[in-house]
């Protein structure tokens, strides 16, 4: 970035303050939207279903009754299955939250050494 011009300084720090409040406002909108979410999935034979939220953490888990006939090791796996894929629907929804948040997230490049040099480099000149 290009360092403004010393009678510029407070408009490009106002500006960088404005820029990085939007973007945290963004971020925490976000944030919130992550956990607003709720991700549902279900077996096929609709014996199993399951929700999960933004962080991939279970809501809901309904097992009907007649599930319990498919025995211990088929029922576990199924069970595994549908938390899976509700998790895995809920880590997308928040992927594509951070996503869309984060694309406008970039503050400028900060300004490096050489531009306080030459602030005080000009000081000192304007002082003498």
């Amino acid at each position: 970035m290009r360092a403004p011009a010393p009678e510029d300084d407070a408009d490009f720090l106002a500006q960088y303050v404005a820029q990085s409040r939007r973007i945290m406002r963004d971020l925490q909108a976000a944030r919130e939207a992550i956990r607003q979410v709720e991700a549902r999935a279900e077996s096929d034979d609709g014996l199993v279903a399951a929700a999960c939220d933004g962080q991939g953490g279970l809501s809901r888990l309904r097992i009907d009754p007649r599930a319990l006939r498919l025995g211990e090791a088929a029922l576990g796996r199924k069970v595994t299955e549908v938390l899976r894929a509700a998790q895995e629907e809920a880590g997308q929804q928040a992927q594509e939250i951070a996503d869309r948040a984060g694309s406008g997230a970039s503050l400028s490049a900060p300004l490096d050494e050489t531009f306080v040099r030459a602030r005080v480099e000009q000081a000192a000149r304007d002082l003498l």
